[in-house]
C-alpha cells in the first residue's frame, strides 16, 4: 500500500530535521521561515524484526521492508487558511496525505528564529489546529453545496451524506477537530472521501533539546495533549542527533509504527529464495483484497492461497516442514488476513 504521512507545524520547529532522520535524507533545514516551499518527499523504512528472522532462515537474494512515504510540508502560519504564507498551497498538500506528524517545538533558543517571537507550544498547536479547522469549514460548506450534483447518490444516500456533513460543520464551528466527533464505522468511511484535514489521524511529535531550557514547556504541552488522548511521542533529542542506523533508535521506530497503528495497518509476508518481502494492508481485509496489493492479476485470477502463520514458519524453518506438521492452510477469497501471515497466492490469468 502507498501510505503517505505529512509532517506539519509552524516554520522552524524542526520538520525538515525530522524528515531527514526518518528518510535518511539531506534536505535543507536552514534557520529561516519557509526554507521549505515545495514539499520534500522520501520513504521511511518500517523496521520489523520478523523480517530479519525470516531472512536468517531463507537467506534470500533480496530483503524488502514495507515503507511509509513521508512528505515534509512547508510551515503553516496564522492566516494560512486565508492564503497567508502560501497557506492555501500548503493546506492542499496536507489534504493529500493519509496521516499527520504535527511537530511542536518546546525548547528555547534565541539563535533559532520563532515566527511568533517567543516559545509557547500550546499557542503553536492552537494556531495550526485553527488553520486546519478554518480550511475544513470552507471544505465542508462547499461539499454541502456540491452534494446536490452527485448523480450516483440515491435520495436516501443524499439525505444521509448531507446530514452527516451538517454534523461535521456544526462540530467544526464549535472549534472542535473532526477526529473528536463520534462516528460509526460507516460514517467514518463516508467522511474519508472528503479529505478533511482535522479528520486525519495525527501524531504529535515533541521536539526537545536537552541542552536548552525546555522542561517547563515540555510538562505543560504533554498535559495539554494527553487530556484528549492524543498520540504523543517525545524523542530524547532530535535537534542534536546524528542517527546513522534507523533500526537502533527506538523512538524513530515508534513514530513509523504509530503511523501504522493509527492507520489501522498490519503486515503480511511473501517468502522465497529470490526475495523475502513485507507488505502493509488494512486490518481485517479479505485475502482477495490483499492480493491486489501485490498485483491486480493476483486478484483477478485468484484461485486460492497457501497461508502459514509466522510463528509456525519460524518453528519449522521451511514450507515443506510446515506442511508435514499440518500447519499450512489453503484459504479462499473470504479469508481474513492476519498480521504476520506468510502468503503464497495461486492464480490463473
Amino acid at each position: 500500500m502507498n501510505v503517505k504521512c505529512g509532517i506539519i507545524g509552524l516554520p522552524n520547529v524542526g520538520k525538515s530535521t525530522i524528515f531527514n532522520i526518518l528518510t535518511k535524507s539531506k534536505v535543507s533545514s536552514l534557520n529561516f521561515p519557509f526554507c521549505t516551499i515545495s514539499p520534500n518527499i522520501g520513504f521511511a523504512q518500517v523496521y520489523d524484526n520478523r523480517l530479519i528472522k525470516l531472512k536468517d532462515i531463507v537467506c534470500p537474494n533480496k530483503l524488502i521492508s514495507t515503507v511509509v512515504k513521508i512528505v515534509d510540508i512547508a510551515g503553516l502560519v496564522k492566516g494560512a487558511s486565508k492564503g497567508e504564507g502560501l497557506g492555501n498551497k500548503f493546506l492542499s498538500q496536507i489534504r493529500e496525505v493519509d496521516a499527520l506528524i504535527h511537530v511542536v517545538r518546546v525548547f528555547q533558543d534565541d539563535n533559532i528564529i520563532h515566527v511568533e517571537n517567543f516559545i509557547d507550544p500550546i499557542r503553536d498547536i492552537n494556531i495550526i489546529n485553527t488553520e486546519l479547522i478554518f480550511s475544513d469549514i470552507e471544505q465542508c460548506e462547499k461539499s454541502i453545496l456540491m452534494i446536490k450534483k452527485y448523480k450516483n447518490l440515491n435520495k436516501n444516500e443524499f439525505i444521509r451524506e448531507k446530514n452527516l456533513l451538517k454534523r461535521c460543520l456544526s462540530h467544526l464551528n464549535k472549534f472542535y477537530l473532526l477526529r473528536t466527533l463520534k462516528l460509526s464505522v460507516k460514517e467514518r468511511f463516508i467522511i474519508n472521501k472528503f479529505k478533511f484535514l482535522t479528520f486525519k489521524p495525527t501524531i504529535f511529535l515533541i521536539n526537545i533539546n536537552k541542552n536548552k531550557n525546555n522542561n517547563i514547556f515540555l510538562d505543560k504541552v504533554q498535559k495539554f495533549l494527553n487530556k484528549d488522548l492524543n498520540n504523543v511521542i517525545c524523542p530524547d533529542d532530535i535537534e542534536s542527533s546524528n542517527y546513522k542506523d534507523f533500526k537502533n533508535y527506538s523512538k524513530l521506530n515508534e513514530i513509523v509504527n504509530t503511523i501504522y497503528k493509527i492507520l489501522n495497518l498490519e503486515t503480511f509476508f511473501t517468502v522465497g529464495k529470490k526475495e523475502v518481502r513485507a507488505w502493509s494492508f488494512i486490518k481485517n481485509s479479505k485475502i482477495i483484497e490483499v492480493a491486489k496489493i501485490i498485483h491486480s492479476d493476483f486478484s483477478k485470477g485468484f484461485i486460492r492461497a497457501k497461508v502459514i502463520k509466522y510463528i509456525d514458519f519460524i518453528r519449522y524453518k521451511s514450507e515443506k516442514d510446515v506442511k508435514k506438521k499440518g500447519k499450512l492452510r489453503l484459504e479462499g477469497k473470504k479469508y481474513i488476513v492476519q498480521d504476520g501471515d506468510i502468503i503464497h497466492f495461486l492464480f490463473n490469468i
